[in-house]
């Protein structure tokens, strides 16, 4: 069964898929990161400065390197998210703007005025939509959604709007009722999140659960989390 798991900013999705990968054997997937992405594909920018049009790239990129570890995977994985999210960090940006954490102020978290830059960028992705939903409904088996129970982590990558966070949570459900893709919302504490996840599949665990999150959290920890302009700097000086 190939199952993603799915939500927004800050919700949990990639310490849930580590740790239910490790307590449950199931392979996960490892596509590279927009963080990880930025610093070739544009650059010296932060995340809140690319144009429409590299954000364009960003999405191309994302989605091919999932693309890509999904085929690896074969019929049998757990997916930190999806390429719904693409879509929907690019449609998300229509209403609330480029940089969403410059309309976290304005009414609901949209952007007041739309630019003539972004009516061409919003026929763009949703162009993009098509193509994505119809990978998503021809790969996904079931969604495993997790509710934002926790604020969104300032780490200075993720956009910090509470309005484009909800726009994209409602977003994804909506679209996963279109496409008919089977979902369960979760939420709790990780111990809470593991069992009902194996409940709801008929998963077996292939370790306790206190060392399946030991081990997950070893695997968060190892994570680069530099942001994306630091990425830059750090190679430069090493090219010197």
């Amino acid at each position: 069964m190939k199952i993603a798991i799915s939500g927004t900013y800050s919700a949990g999705k990639t310490s849930t898929v580590m740790t239910l990968s490790r307590y449950t054997g199931v392979p996960r997937t490892l596509a590279r990161t927009i963080r990880e992405i930025l610093p070739e594909a544009v650059p010296g920018k932060a995340l809140s400065q690319v144009t429409p049009a590299e954000f364009l790239q960003l999405m191309l990129r994302r989605h091919t390197g999932r693309a890509v570890q999904e085929a690896l995977l074969g019929d049998h994985f757990i997916s930190d998210g999806s390429s719904l999210q693409e879509w929907l960090y690019g449609a998300g940006r229509v209403m609330h703007g480029m940089n969403p954490n410059a309309t976290a102020e304005n009414a609901g978290g949209l952007v007041a005025v739309r630019e003539e830059e972004m009516e061409f960028f919003a026929k763009v992705v949703d162009q993009y939509a098509i193509a994505l939903k119809a990978h998503v409904k021809s790969t996904y088996d079931a969604y495993v959604h997790l509710e934002h129970e926790l604020p969104i982590a300032a780490d200075g990558h993720r956009p910090m709007n509470e309005g484009f966070r909800a726009t994209i949570d409602k977003k994804l459900l909506e679209t996963l009722d279109e496409l008919e893709i089977p979902y369960h919302i979760v939420r709790g504490t990780m111990p809470e999140r593991l069992t009902r996840i194996c409940e709801l599949f008929g998963l077996t665990p292939v370790m306790s659960m206190d060392e399946a999150i030991a081990l997950a959290r070893e695997d968060y920890a190892a994570q680069d989390f530099r942001l994306e302009t630091e990425r830059v700097t750090a190679a430069a000086a090493a090219a010197a």
